[in-house]
């Protein structure tokens, strides 16, 4: 391999090291920042807590051969907090009135309250 090209490889590899190593020192330097993660709540926590165990709740999903939005209904088991893509956020857990009765798992923002336990 030529020299000069060794040498630009060792060059950008150093550089790129350097702006992660910044990019970090950074953000942990901004007053507070790593303290707003744990205070945040969870992503779709404001809809999680009208929704307990028991709930009647609704989500839609599509059909293909009639291309059209089809509503499913189930009844909410657990809701819980969940890290996912770096994100804290809320999961239901709800199994299905009219369909197989297996537990699913729901982005809570996806789900409307039908009827109160």
């Amino acid at each position: 391999m030529n020299e000069k090209f060794l040498k630009w490889v060792r060059f950008t590899l150093r550089k790129k090291l350097w702006q992660l190593v910044l990019t970090f020192l950074n953000k942990e330097l901004v007053l507070g920042w790593s303290g707003m993660m744990d205070e945040k709540e969870a992503f779709g926590s404001v809809t999680a807590e009208d929704l307990e165990p028991g709930d009647i709740v609704e989500w839609s999903s599509w059909c293909t051969e009639q291309e059209i939005w089809v509503p499913n209904y189930g009844i909410i088991v657990k809701n819980e907090n969940r890290i996912q893509s770096n994100r804290v956020v809320s999961i239901s857990k709800v199994i299905p009135i009219n369909g197989p009765p297996m537990e699913r798992e729901f982005f809570t923002l996806t789900l409307k309250l039908v009827n109160k336990l």
